[in-house]
């Protein structure tokens, strides 16, 4: 099995993304998958072309994204992708696309393809905060879902893929008075975590569990 696995770089005027640097701490190999590791940019369209080139390239059996989301407590699988691009903020090259459809032949929301239940479970055994996350917000962390998803559907049918999100590390938060962070060592532990439980889950779907949320 292998399983290609991308983190943002910086956005936002950050110096830092703990995504991307969470992912270089990674083993090579996680319950005996290869694990192929990607920086991709924080910009809508060719953040999904840069890992378009890269399956071409490897041909993972898995397609996982990993992104920041400031103010999180823990490390989130996402349950959902939407089709809309709402930037709040300008991406890396100024982009700010708002309402406007991701894929116009494409649905109007994808459901990630992970074990995302069994993740968060494999997670909070290895004693790191997790929750299933039903968004991911409208800004390049969605669209990267949502254009994985769509690719799997058009293009890869045999390939599955999802998205996680992870919280601020704790450099990123001392000029944010009460913003929540966690230790880089945890994000990439509850990462590693959960790809265990997409090898062990691998052809069986999800585990039925509590995951949902009010708000």
């Amino acid at each position: 099995m292998k399983i290609l696995v991308s983190g943002f770089d910086p956005f936002g005027g950050e110096k830092v993304n703990p995504a991307y640097e969470a992912v270089k701490l990674l083993p090579d190999n996680i319950a005996g998958a290869e694990i192929v590791k990607l920086e991709i940019p924080t910009v809508f369209y060719k953040a999904a072309d840069v890992i378009e080139l890269k399956v071409k390239e490897i041909d993972p059996d898995v397609i996982l994204c990993i992104g920041q989301a400031g103010g999180r407590y823990g490390v989130t699988p996402e349950r959902v992708a939407i089709n809309v691009d709402d930037a709040r903020i300008p991406d890396n090259e100024d982009n700010q696309p708002i309402d406007l459809k991701i894929k116009e032949d494409g649905p109007a929301a994808y459901f990630s393809l992970l074990p995302v239940k069994a993740m968060v479970l494999k997670m909070r055994e290895a004693n790191v905060p997790a929750s299933v996350s039903n968004s991911a917000g409208t800004f390049v962390c969605n669209h990267i879902m949502y254009q994985i998803l769509y690719m799997i559907d058009k293009k890869y049918p045999d390939k599955i893929g999802g998205f996680i999100h992870c919280p601020f590390i704790p450099e990123q938060v001392i000029n944010k008075p009460n913003q929540p962070s966690m230790h880089l060592e945890g994000i990439s532990k509850g990462l590693q975590a959960g790809i265990e439980a997409i090898v062990e889950r691998q052809g069986k779907g999800d585990i039925k569990e509590i995951g949902g949320a009010i708000h």
